[in-house]
């Protein structure tokens, strides 16, 4: 099958419901909160919207309930540019949900129900398989199941599909899925829990044992510190960009969609490393998750302003 410049996001979608704290409650305290919002989100279509706004030609398959969250998660997608023609609606269950409270540093803390990401089973993607083969990048995260990560990643590989995988939530995946990925983006916290098995303290030691199971490019986000990238031949720094944050909930979202965008563009590593940081720093400095993701002039206008 002839492959299209297209980039393939499977994964969640979740209505965000945030409330603004002055601090986080203590254990059996009650405290009044500040402004609530509900702001689409989750991390699959977290990254497809910030993918399709900072690129093109990007499609988004996920779950959603027949419920009033549906249409606006929906909405948000076909209104950023991404192609929504394969989400399964699944009755009997609810939209995926996150509860989000963000403090006054912009620091956030996130429970998610999954709802219905966690119907989109192996079945489901049996019947999408052909938009697998097509795209020339796959983008997934683990919000949806282990098992049908696992069946995409079958399809994908043996098709010479560019494999994406941001590792959130956190666990520990099988070596059979980690050998498949082409570029595992981990956060400081993600690369210690994918290898939680193992007594480690050395960074370096980490980065050998995931190399040796076969991931070719780690992109490890470490926030204010910047990302690090490891190959087998190559490792690079980059800072990342100084601004005030007033919420950090789709930061790694959005690194992720704009190092997708700019890697099928220019197929450079370090310019799409570069993009991703300066994407990911525009969404701090705004409020919530889809509301965050820049559209090139959105990003073009933020560095401009920068640069005075």
């Amino acid at each position: 099958m002839i492959k299209l410049s297209q980039i393939l996001v499977i994964g969640s979608m979740n209505m965000d419901l945030v409330v603004e704290t002055d601090r986080y409650p203590k254990k059996g305290e009650t405290i009044i909160g500040g402004k609530f919002e509900q702001i689409p989100g989750g991390k699959g279509a977290n990254q497809a919207l910030a993918a399709a706004k900072l690129g093109e030609d990007v499609e988004f398959i996920g779950a959603c309930g027949n419920d009033s969250f549906a249409p606006k998660l929906i909405s948000s997608l076909r209104n950023g540019g991404a192609k929504i023609d394969n989400i399964f609606k699944v009755d009997g269950v609810s939209t995926g949900v996150a509860v989000i409270t963000v403090d006054k540093k912009g620091n956030n803390r996130i429970i998610v129900s999954p709802g219905a990401n966690y119907q989109l089973d192996e079945n489901k993607i049996e019947k999408i398989k052909d938009k697998i083969i097509e795209a020339e990048i796959l983008l997934l995260q683990l919000e949806i199941p282990v098992e049908t990560i696992k069946k995409i990643i079958e399809i994908a590989a043996v098709n010479n599909t560019k494999i994406v995988l941001d590792p959130a939530p956190a666990q520990k995946l099988p070596d059979y899925i980690l050998s498949k990925v082409d570029y595992l983006l981990p956060n400081e916290g993600e690369l210690d829990l994918l290898l939680d098995d193992i007594n480690l303290e050395e960074r370096s030691e980490k980065i050998d044992i995931l190399l040796d199971k076969g991931v070719k490019n780690i992109i490890v986000t470490e926030g204010e510190k910047g990302i690090n990238y490891y190959s087998r031949n190559e490792k690079l720094h980059l800072d990342s960009l100084k601004v005030k944050a007033v919420d950090t909930t789709a930061a790694g979202d959005v690194f992720a969609g704009a190092f997708a965008a700019s890697l099928m563009e220019k197929n450079d590593i370090k310019k799409s490393l570069e993009f991703a940081v300066e994407a990911a720093a525009y969404s701090v400095t705004k409020m919530g998750a889809q509301s965050s993701v820049p559209n090139k002039e959105d990003l073009n206008k933020f560095l401009a302003e920068r640069s005075k």
